[in-house]
């Protein structure tokens, strides 16, 4: 474990540093962040961002979502897969492997994908030209089909968002919940659906989902990257940063 100097908390600018060691001497550098559904991926890739603009070389750093490169609904529904929709099979993942490869030489697609609708979003597809960091944020980065080692062997660093069972549960009830209210004014909205269920059905909605589908994902095939992740991040209840482990 390690922690910041002079015995304070583990920092994000802690993080930083860890990858600064990591990059790349010429080229983008490839960081992926995975952990289970609701660890707070975007967000702690939104501020690992934020850090590592700050490095000395002052580097351009883009975030992608492997969440653009779930198959559609209308596909997943199509193979009955739309229940295990966050599962590896529900991935595209060729077409990941493919868009992390040519982002490497020149301008690259990433499809992007929307909470709201829980679809894939068209209009949200982003070209990038090559930064000198990209962040990948999201599941689907540990992958291993048939001997091959997927999408991880594109990185060049896997940091794993740890934290207890219980905590990650009530993360993703009150993202679950936070998205039900806010459909009350968006009937687009695939949350609309759950407009007329009472708070106390929201959340027996919620773990059900829980326990049906994120929970199995994440003991399953998610928390098993830990082995094959470079840093460790192990979060508090609040989503705060409690330790750091640099393998």
């Amino acid at each position: 474990m390690t922690s910041a100097r002079g015995g304070g908390p583990p920092s994000l600018k802690e993080v930083g540093g860890l990858i600064a060691k990591r990059r790349r001497p010429s080229g983008v550098t490839i960081v992926g962040v995975t952990g289970s559904v609701a660890a707070g991926k975007t967000t702690f890739a939104q501020a690992l961002a934020a850090s590592l603009r700050q490095l000395a070389d002052r580097p351009g750093v883009e975030i992608v979502g492997t969440d653009g490169f779930l198959f559609p609904n209308s596909l997943l529904e199509q193979r009955g897969l739309i229940g295990r929709k966050g599962f590896p099979e529900t991935y595209d993942v060729a077409a990941l492997r493919v868009a992390l490869a040519a982002v490497r030489a020149g301008p690259a697609d990433f499809p992007g994908y929307s909470h709201v609708l829980y679809d894939i979003d068209p209009a949200l597809v982003r070209r990038l030209d090559p930064p000198g960091i990209l962040i990948v944020e999201g599941l689907g980065l540990d992958l291993d089909r048939n001997g091959d080692l997927g999408v991880q062997r594109l990185l060049d660093v896997l940091i794993y968002l740890d934290a207890r069972e219980a905590d990650i549960e009530a993360w993703f009830t009150d993202r679950f919940l936070g998205l039900c209210e806010a459909a009350a004014i968006d009937p687009k909205s695939f949350y609309a659906r759950f407009d007329a269920l009472s708070p106390q059905q929201r959340r027996s909605v919620a773990a059900e989902v829980w326990r049906a589908i994120n929970l199995p994902n994440l003991r399953d095939h998610i928390a098993p990257a830990m082995a094959g992740a470079d840093i460790i991040i192990t979060k508090g209840p609040g989503h705060e940063i409690v330790a750091i482990r640099n393998n």
